[in-house]
């Protein structure tokens, strides 16, 4: 029995914690990394369900220890994929999020590098705009009171803080464009800062698209509002 349960412990973990890795290093598929992601829910409240049946009818033979550390790694692939279809239930099935919906930020410095991506550079607009707006009513265009050229340099320093990795070549005048990757799968998300002046103040506009996915899980509208935290920090000092 102690076998069988840190043995279904041990491949629910590594079911939940390796797809990520394993897409982002040893080319798995993206359908075979959350196929193993989801099903690996399953093994872990099959490892749950035997840790309480252990529990219950071999309570003197158990290792304290080492069931404490099955327990851990079946309650992980148990709580991981339940968090994330929490959060894709709580976001619009979106992953393109603009300040500016009707005159987007366009993405050119890092067109190339999304060449074979499976989401296009453009915007789609119509339901994917209703979706947004419905969804983060809070994201839109930011006036600052400081010239255009004081905001280009604090959004640089901005990008820099956040850690992306920013495109230098070909990029249109007074814009930024980076690319930030995610830690557990090593997505590729895309950002384009465009600044305006207008009336003796800047306008910045930013965009956020993924290159794979429907839905970015509400990471494209979360990296946007770090980004303007960080630039407000960056012009406050």
């Amino acid at each position: 029995m102690k076998a069988i349960v840190a043995l279904v412990s041990i491949v629910s973990f590594l079911m939940v914690v390796l797809p990520g890795l394993l897409y982002q290093f040893a080319g798995l598929s993206l359908g075979l990394a959350f196929t193993s992601f989801r099903f690996g829910l399953f093994v872990g409240v099959a490892a749950l369900v035997l840790i309480i049946l252990q529990l219950l009818f071999a309570r003197k033979t158990m290792q304290w220890g080492k069931t404490a550390v099955w327990t851990a790694m079946a309650l992980v692939a148990i709580v991981m994929p339940l968090q994330m279809m929490g959060q894709a239930k709580s976001v619009p099935p979106i992953h393109d999020i603009s300040t500016d919906v009707s005159n987007p930020p366009a993405f050119v410095a890092v067109a190339p590098k999304r060449a074979d991506a499976p989401n296009p550079l453009e915007y789609a607009g119509g339901e994917v705009t209703r979706q947004q707006l419905e969804a983060y009513p809070n994201i839109k265009t930011q006036v600052f009171s400081q010239p255009l050229d004081k905001v280009y340099t604090a959004a640089e320093k901005a990008v820099a803080e956040l850690g992306w990795e920013r495109t230098q070549q070909n990029a249109l005048e007074n814009t930024i464009e980076a690319t930030d990757t995610t830690f557990w799968f090593g997505f590729k998300d895309d950002v384009v800062i465009r600044l305006t002046a207008k009336d003796n103040k800047t306008l910045v506009d930013v965009r956020s698209k993924s290159r794979v996915g429907m839905s970015d899980l509400g990471k494209n509208a979360q990296r946007i509002e770090a980004f303007f935290d960080v630039l407000h920090q960056q012009l406050a000092d």
